[in-house]
């Protein structure tokens, strides 16, 4: 979902989706609404290729559903699924 006014939202990769960007952050000014729709817009930029439903999002530090409203000034991390050991 977007909206007619666009906000500034510093966003924060993690692991691949860092080393895709080639930044650990970024500015985007954007018309998203939620963590959703902002990591389909950077999905469809950058060509990533996991889907929305396995990205973990944190807005300004919490941890929080991807249906959370963003606001302008918002700092969200997406975070994707490690494997280790």
């Amino acid at each position: 979902m977007k909206s007619n006014v666009e906000i500034a939202v510093r966003v924060v990769y993690f692991a691949m989706l860092r080393e895709s960007t080639g930044a650990a952050s970024e500015t985007v000014r954007t018309a998203s609404l939620t963590p959703r729709d902002l990591y389909e817009e950077l999905r469809e930029r950058y060509g990533w290729k996991l889907p929305a439903g396995v990205v973990r999002a944190a807005v300004n530090g919490a941890y929080a559903p991807m249906n959370t409203p963003l606001q302008e000034g918002d700092e969200l991390a997406f975070i994707p699924p490690v494997a280790g050991g």
